[in-house]
């Protein structure tokens, strides 16, 4: 029986989670529920799943939460803010943790769960891109497991000897591919993007996520981040990680080997796959995702992504040959730029653009600790928050 922490319980990936794990009694009980601020979403998940104990990531809706959890009659203990999603991640009433909270403000919880040992399932790719040394010195210390369940990481876990060989070439493999739908404006130039709304831009064509993401799977900065994710993961050069748009979003990933041969994961676009896969790993268990019918789909397509235009994926390659914090300055300035775009302020097209400038902006500089980390998160926002406003003046 694992006892699991679903950090971000309220989102698209804690639902998913939460689906796979109910279908499981036998297997999986919650330990941790967290949220960021929707207290009434999170009271009724605990009255569904009764964990021991519920997290609101704003210290300003505890005394709320703790009222709506004994109005329904629950014992679940509450607490609030970074440092008690912290303890919850690394504390007894978990065995596993769901690292599912979106951006940067996900990093101190999966750090503190690495180091304590415990199985990872990472779906906070953030934690990677911006924090890859401190994660991976925290899995050394802690001695834990990490399991990726970003669906093309999971794959290539999947496709993988071992799921993370210590040395890939010694594994004979020569090339990570990652998959991309290439977002709802695929095939358009960037004359036609000059006026794309919110709206449009979060219409993704297959998957159903939460706007930020979806902005970045639009942009392809969300393939670009999962470009560095999979050099923290797999320790695999940037020259070896290759991106191909794939629209059908049946194919998540591929490994190449050096014999020729090519091994893909193919599965309909369903979280609960590789939250499934990863929750009971090395079993496998059902995860309520309809069998994949090959013979309805008629032909699965690949093409070169458009870098011209969607301009975030090299930006992200840029960022991961510079090394140090550069991927923590891209996440940080990626952040800002779609959330003006979210709320009106920006145009799509500016988002790179804007990105592009705060990279040249700040020089990388090595990542030593969390507290330089985060400072520099702040000063790229700072940073990013400026050269909007100056732009926008103009």
């Amino acid at each position: 029986m694992r006892t699991i922490a679903v950090l971000g319980a309220t989102g698209s990936i804690g639902a998913s989670a939460l689906d796979v794990i109910a279908r499981h009694p036998e297997r999986f009980r919650v330990g941790v529920l967290s949220a960021h601020r929707n207290v009434e979403a999170l009271a009724l998940l605990c009255e569904r799943f009764r964990p021991p104990w519920a997290v609101i990531a704003d210290p300003a809706l505890e005394g709320a939460l703790a009222r709506r959890l004994a109005a329904a009659g629950l014992s679940t203990g509450t607490a609030a803010g970074p440092e008690a999603l912290e303890q919850a991640a690394a504390g007894v009433l978990c065995d596993t943790v769901i690292a599912a909270i979106v951006g940067a403000a996900g990093l101190g919880s999966t750090l503190a769960a690495a180091r304590a040992g415990k199985r990872l399932l990472l779906a906070n790719k953030e934690s990677a891109v911006c924090a890859g040394p401190l994660l991976r010195a925290a899995l050394a210390a802690g001695g834990g497991d990490l399991l990726p369940v970003d669906s093309e990481h999971n794959a290539l876990f999947q496709c993988l000897p071992g799921g993370r060989p210590a040395d890939l070439a010694a594994a004979g493999v020569r090339r990570l591919i990652l998959t991309a739908s290439g977002g709802p404006f695929r095939g358009r130039r960037r004359a036609e993007l000059a006026a794309v709304t919110p709206d449009q831009a979060c219409a993704h064509p297959n998957w159903v996520m939460g706007r930020k993401i979806s902005v970045d799977s639009a942009t392809l900065m969300n393939k670009g981040l999962e470009v560095i994710e999979a050099h923290v993961l797999f320790g695999a050069p940037a020259a070896c990680i290759e991106v191909l748009v794939h629209p059908q979003s049946l194919v998540h990933s591929l490994v190449e080997y050096a014999d020729g041969s090519v091994l893909a994961e193919l599965g309909h676009p369903d979280m609960r796959t590789a939250l499934a896969c990863a929750l009971a790993w090395p079993q496998r268990i059902e995860a309520g995702v309809p069998a994949l019918d090959l013979v309805s789909r008629h032909a699965l397509t690949f093409e070169q992504p458009d870098c011209a235009t969607f301009r975030c994926l090299p930006l992200a390659y840029a960022a991961l040959a510079a090394g140090g914090d550069a991927p923590a300055v891209l996440n940080a300035a990626n952040e800002v730029a779609v959330a003006g775009f979210l709320a009106g302020s920006l145009p799509f097209l500016m988002i790179a653009d804007v990105v592009e400038a705060v990279l040249d902006a700040l020089p990388s500089q090595p990542v030593t600790d969390l507290e330089t980390l985060v400072h520099r998160d702040l000063t790229a926002r700072e940073t990013a928050h400026r050269i909007i406003g100056a732009r926008l003046r103009c």
